[in-house]
């Protein structure tokens, strides 16, 4: 099990109510499944959102095979207004 921090930007800090928090996961998977528990506009802005691990984007892979390292910045990027 990782631990590592888990940063929001944008539409998914106003929803999560923090810039940022610890986290203790295995997969990218079961973070989101933690840290969204309890949390409907969190669940709602991650469920559109892109994810970094350590700077890496996720893409279109499944979150279930994303493993975290220990020590990980895990970010949150929410869909950009604008062009």
């Amino acid at each position: 099990m990782a631990t590592g921090t888990i940063r929001y930007w944008a539409a998914a800090k106003e929803a999560a109510g923090v810039a940022e928090e610890p986290f203790e996961a295995e997969t990218l998977a079961e973070l989101v499944v933690n840290v969204t528990s309890g949390r409907e506009e969190l669940a709602r802005v991650a469920r559109r959102s892109s994810f970094l691990v350590d700077g890496n984007p996720v893409g279109m892979r499944p979150h279930e095979g994303i493993v975290l390292p220990q020590g990980a910045t895990v970010e949150v990027l929410p869909p950009f207004a604008g062009g």
